[in-house]
């Protein structure tokens, strides 16, 4: 510890530091090291996060795959049973066969034996008690091997009919795929046929909402052009884009939606061109004339308009209000308040103030 905290005292009296300096030296770097080991165990924390989401998504695809998998598996196997069952039952019918040919040859060689016995009776004189038996046995015989025959017919014609019915039920499985697969065409040739309807519509319709668009801009332009006229070159009345700007004070009073003289003037201009504009407009062009109303960022709350949204709404409602007792149609006119949410200038000054009290007007499509 002295070594530590003390100087190592070098010949003559004077102090050496190098020792200090390394331990705190490394004391430096492993905290640097610890440092960096905890930003490395962070972000493979959070690798490891994004990592097992990925992983899920693709564990639920995996099961839905192994899902269609199992229903494959099992219709395949389906299949392969039935497969087996006729397989089967061509080998019962085929044993069948061969033990009807069997018994048929049996019963061959029982005629035989029984006319050999029939010769050998006229040739050999025999007791009739002797012969009788043996004509017994012999027809006994006989009619054992008819009853196996007539067994192993019955068995063959069993066999027969399941293997008509399975024979008839791949029939009709057959039939119904083909039923399927016709009605899955059918479907595929409805789907595209519609498809290229709906393109063809949609063309059509694009084409159509196209050439009103450019019919519209058309008149929007003129009624822009008509009213710059009206209006005159006026500083606080512009034009920016396709929207018309009345600055509030032309208008209205501070904190009031009643419109003065002046502003009733100015919508009276306006009324006049629109009303000019109308009558060329055709019927099939759907218009409309938003009227938008926007105050500053100073609150007002007053019992009559609690906020600057209400101010903003009741000052383009009274300029619509006023256009319709002008003969505009009701219809053709929409009032908006954006309160001061959409300012012109954000600028905390009193010029930015009075550049966002405005009504804008735009001459749009329903």
């Amino acid at each position: 510890m002295a070594l530590l905290s003390k100087g190592r005292r070098r010949p003559g009296g004077s102090t050496d530091n190098t020792w200090p300096g390394f331990v705190d030296a490394l004391s430096t770097l492993l905290l640097v090291i610890i440092f960096l080991l905890s930003i490395f165990a962070l972000a493979q924390f959070f690798l490891g996060q994004a990592l097992s989401g990925r992983d899920e998504a693709l564990e639920k695809l995996e099961t839905q795959v192994l899902e269609l998998s199992d229903l494959l598996n099992l219709q395949r196997q389906a299949n392969d049973d039935l497969r087996s069952n006729v397989a089967q039952l061509s080998a019962s019918l085929q044993m069948a066969d061969s033990s009807r040919e069997e018994m048929q040859r049996r019963i061959q060689t029982l005629e035989a034996d029984l006319a050999e016995a029939e010769g050998l009776s006229g040739r050999v004189s025999r007791s009739n008690s002797e012969q009788q038996s043996t004509i017994a046995d012999l027809q006994n015989r006989y009619n054992v091997a008819m009853e196996n025959l007539s067994s192993e017919r019955e068995l063959s014609k069993r066999a027969q009919d399941q293997v008509a019915t399975l024979n008839a039920q791949l029939a009709s499985l057959r039939q119904q795929l083909a039923a399927l697969n016709e009605a899955l065409e059918a479907s595929e040739a409805k789907d595209l046929e519609q498809q290229a309807v709906i393109q063809n519509l949609s063309s059509r319709l694009n084409t159509a909402l196209a050439s009103k668009v450019n019919e519209l801009n058309q008149f929007r332009s003129e009624f822009f052009g008509r009213l710059r006229q009206a209006l005159g070159d006026r500083q606080d009345i512009r034009i920016q884009g396709d929207r018309f700007i009345f600055q509030s004070e032309v208008l209205f009073g501070s904190g009031s939606a009643t419109l003065g003289s002046g502003g009733q003037a100015e919508m009276a201009k306006l009324a006049d061109t629109l009303t000019a504009i109308m009558a060329e407009i055709p019927d099939d062009v759907d218009w409309i004339l938003r009227v938008d109303g926007h105050t500053d960022v100073l609150p007002i709350r007053t019992a009559q308009f609690p906020s600057n949204w209400d101010l903003s709404t009741a000052r383009a409602l009274s300029v619509v209000k006023f256009l319709i007792s002008r003969g505009i149609p009701a219809d053709r006119l929409a009032a908006t308040g954006f309160g001061q949410f959409h300012p012109l200038d954000p600028a905390d000054t009193q010029e930015a103030y009075s550049r966002n009290r405005r009504i804008e007007m735009r001459l749009d499509q329903k």
